[in-house]
């Protein structure tokens, strides 16, 4: 079993960095891990990716040393079971808006002691091979990411009683449905919150992750990180869409 390098790296004080893929993309997993990237956020609450597709996408996470999280389209435990069964080493769970919503995640994210999640002996314990079945659920207990998302107002308003939850590891702000929830006031608006409730986060000894980046928006990033934020994540197509737009624009100066 494969010790979560992002949790480490997290546990030592530093920043990761994550790639969202919206779709099923193992070539874009690998590439993300070539270029070092720490994790990769398959989004499964927009994206359409099915779960044998999940599990492809986490065996080439495997392959190229990067972190497979899976942003899942609700926090039923049936939900995070089935996922977390395809080998991902990370859960971000949507609209989580009290502290026992968050409670509740993290006991479905992990096994007894730690929580109630459902045995099923598959490849998150590398099938029982080579490891006994307590060995396995405490490594896959330590290793786990559980990542609320705070994106509502309410979440916002119920922050300390979140923040109280032990195995919530990263409580994840989202900036578009903040602003949808707070009634689509302005980008401003929404990073004035943003830079409220991140610091929060940190002084209440969480990690904090910030997600919806321009990732054109450098410095908004940094101010962010600077802000106490440690878990960054950035779209994959994005990316490639600046990229491609930069090459372009050189080419065509030099014409």
């Amino acid at each position: 079993m494969k010790t979560n390098t992002t949790k480490a790296k997290l546990a030592d004080g530093q920043v990761v960095f994550g790639a969202i893929i919206t779709r099923y993309a193992p070539d874009m997993v690998e590439i993300f891990g070539a270029l070092g990237y720490d994790f990769v956020m398959i989004d499964c609450e927009h994206g359409p990716a099915d779960l044998d597709q999940v599990e492809h996408m986490v065996r080439a996470a495997e392959s190229f040393g990067i972190t497979p999280i899976a942003r899942i389209p609700n926090h039923h435990e049936s939900t995070i079971l089935r996922y977390l069964d395809r080998g991902l080493q990370g859960v971000i769970v949507p609209h989580v808006n009290t502290g026992e919503e968050a409670a509740a995640v993290a006991r479905a994210s992990r096994y007894h002691p730690d929580g109630y999640r459902g045995m099923g002996g598959g490849r998150a314990q590398d099938y029982g091979i080579g490891v006994n079945r307590d060995e396995a659920l405490a490594w896959v207990n330590a290793n786990v990411l559980v990542i609320p998302m705070v994106e509502d107002v309410e979440a916002v308003g119920n922050l300390d009683d979140i923040l109280a939850v032990p195995g919530a590891d990263v409580l994840h702000v989202a900036a578009s449905d903040l602003g949808q929830s707070l009634g689509n006031p302005g980008v401003a608006e929404v990073r004035k919150v943003m830079s409220e409730v991140i610091p929060r986060v940190r002084a209440g000894g969480k990690n904090v992750g910030v997600g919806g980046n321009n990732p054109a928006d450098t410095a908004g990033v940094a101010e962010f990180i600077k802000l106490g934020a440690n878990f960054v994540t950035v779209s994959g197509w994005g990316l490639l869409r600046i990229g491609g737009e930069d090459f372009l624009r050189k080419v065509k100066e030099q014409l």
